[in-house]
């Protein structure tokens, strides 16, 4: 392979409302957290232990005006972006990092309005049961291409 890759693709919650910063000129960002979880048993203690993982998620322009409108604290996303390191300098001279996911592609998943509401099922028919001789006469008299 001649390149190299710089993709993050995660599926989290949402652990804040979109924060929005509009530029001159139109542009704008959203910022805001999404938490992963991982969870295993101790081998030790026998006892289930769930470890969260935070991501500071960065979308633009009209994704961004997207997630402001639709998303909030709580729901469930899937997100294709690359990984960006910023350095700057705060009050005191020290130089700070972050690090965030620059999203390009995002799908929601659920949305608080989703989980309020009851599911709608649809009426299923019940399934008439079959002998085997019903089963073996259907398929004899499909045409078989050979």
């Amino acid at each position: 392979m001649a390149g190299t890759i710089n993709k993050v693709i995660l599926i989290g919650h949402l652990g804040d409302e979109v924060k929005m910063h509009y530029f001159d000129g139109g542009n704008s960002i959203g910022r805001f957290p999404i938490a992963t979880n991982e969870t295993y048993t101790n081998r030790q203690t026998g006892e289930k232990v769930t470890t969260t993982e935070w991501h500071n998620i960065v979308v633009r322009n009209k994704l961004a005006e997207i997630c402001e409108k639709y998303l909030h604290k709580g729901d469930k996303v899937y997100c294709e972006g690359r990984i960006k390191t910023r350095q700057w300098e705060d009050e005191t001279g020290n130089k700070r990092y972050t690090t965030e996911i620059h999203v390009v592609d995002m799908t929601f998943l659920t949305t608080k309005s989703d989980l309020n509401t009851p599911q709608q099922t649809a009426e299923k028919k019940p399934i008439e049961p079959t002998t085997p001789e019903q089963s073996i006469n259907d398929a004899a008299d499909e045409d078989l291409p050979f």
